[in-house]
């Protein structure tokens, strides 16, 4: 029997939007890629670790496709697969970690950070990989640190993988009492240098990114470190960071022109500088974001969007769609939807899009078919169908995998959503 929907008030502490909107919570079928996928865009950012993933043979063929690596690449991934052997119980399964690890340090000696990655086999959740990461790190230290977190499709959903690997970075950042910031989430390379730049332009100084690109300029923390995040979907970092002592800065998130203004006056405001050095610093890039827009505005000013519930993004997204290129909003699905880090993007949603909090695909699908919307971001898993059914998608995973963040991305963030638009039209012609 399915649970009735249930309409919830959403609670926030700023007025005016969305801010005060009912949320329509959902809870029953999903559809959702797992944790694991987060390892397809860190293995990247941080480039002396490693991902040791300890689970079955489908958990190697997620990553390997999902990550599309030649066969000739050495990724910084692998599987440690459970095979039968294991599942008989003739091997220790802790005495075979310990020697594949130790296998894979004495073949890269350019490892680091060795995250031991959990999945969902009941025989990998049965495994105390945390006893594992500790005894194999006071083996391997000082050159070699070993951590672990979960990306098992039970525990944690597709961006969750991201929020549990960074969250496992944060007890071992050294301590500081300097005044700092610091941007949380991996964020593409160009992007952090753009990022970095504008915030010493602004008069930041001190700013530090998490992750680091190395396992040795990771930024420390403490009760003067003032945190930013980059990402919606870092719930757990935030809340270890804040048991370190660290602050966080409530802003927008930097998708679009007015996003990332927001969000570098926000981070500006905290340490004491005004507005109109933030407008200085940024008006070339402001100025270029805006007519690369202008160019965009004109396929998605006044088409229909809906979202399903995918990657916690979704607000953001909504917030830049409406308000920079006249999107209408139909719904704006996400799976978790948290309160605090996203009441400023609540607020400027327009108060008549409809927001819906977790997942039950058979009656968002209803309510998507009911609205025919000129476009649906979705899944993988749903693109097809729709596309059969006539609808136009687009793929949610891309907007992860995508840099979008900043001034330099934001036309590149509203093509993402003008090309199918475009294919349909020329396909109809």
């Amino acid at each position: 029997m399915n649970a009735p929907e249930r309409i919830i008030p959403l609670q926030s502490r700023t007025d005016g939007g969305c801010a005060t909107a009912p949320v329509l919570r959902e809870r029953g079928q999903r559809e959702v890629f797992c944790g694991l996928t987060g390892i397809v865009w860190l293995h990247r950012k941080i480039q002396d670790a490693f991902f040791l993933v300890v689970g079955s043979r489908t958990c190697a063929h997620l990553i390997q496709s999902a990550a599309g690596v030649m066969i000739f690449a050495e990724p910084r991934f692998a599987t440690a697969i459970i095979d039968e052997r294991d599942l008989a119980g003739l091997a220790d399964a802790q005495d075979e970690l310990d020697r594949v690890v130790t296998r894979l340090l004495e073949r890269r000696g350019d490892i680091r950070t060795l995250f031991l990655v959990g999945s969902c086999p009941s025989e990998v959740i049965k495994l105390d990989l945390s006893r594992a990461a500790l005894r194999l790190s006071q083996r391997f230290a000082p050159q070699v640190r070993v951590l672990n977190y979960s990306g098992s499709g039970i525990e944690t959903t597709f961006t969750q993988g991201e929020d549990a690997c960074l969250a496992s970075l944060v007890p071992g950042l050294p301590a500081s009492d300097a005044a700092s910031l610091v941007v949380v989430g991996a964020l593409a390379d160009v992007v952090e240098d753009q990022f970095a730049r504008l915030l010493t332009q602004i008069g930041i100084r001190n700013v530090g990114f998490l992750p680091a690109r190395h396992s040795d300029a990771m930024p420390g923390v403490g009760p003067y470190t003032r945190y930013l995040l980059a990402q919606p979907f870092l719930a757990e970092t935030a809340r270890v960071l804040e048991n370190r002592g660290a602050r966080r800065i409530a802003a927008p998130f930097p998708l679009g022109v007015e996003g990332t203004t927001r969000w570098l006056q926000a981070a500006a405001a905290a340490f004491g500088i005004g507005a109109d050095v933030v407008d200085q610093a940024t008006a070339s890039a402001r100025s270029r974001a805006q007519a690369a827009l202008a160019r965009q505005r004109e396929a998605l000013q006044g088409k229909s969007i809906f979202f399903f519930p995918d990657s916690q993004l979704e607000p953001p997204l909504a917030r830049f769609l409406s308000r920079e290129l006249g999107m209408r909003l139909t719904e704006v699905g996400t799976p978790y939807l948290h309160r605090e880090h996203l009441a400023e993007e609540l607020a400027l949603l327009p108060a008549e899009a409809r927001l819906s909090e977790g997942q039950h695909v058979e009656r968002q699908l209803d309510r998507c078919r009911a609205e025919r919307p000129d476009i649906v971001v979705c899944g993988l898993g749903l693109a097809n169908p729709l596309e059969a059914e006539g609808l136009t998608t687009k793929w949610a995973i891309e907007l992860v995998f995508t840099p979008i963040q900043g001034y330099e991305q934001a036309a590149d963030l509203a093509e993402l959503f003008a090309r199918p638009l475009r294919r349909r039209e020329l396909l109809a012609a």
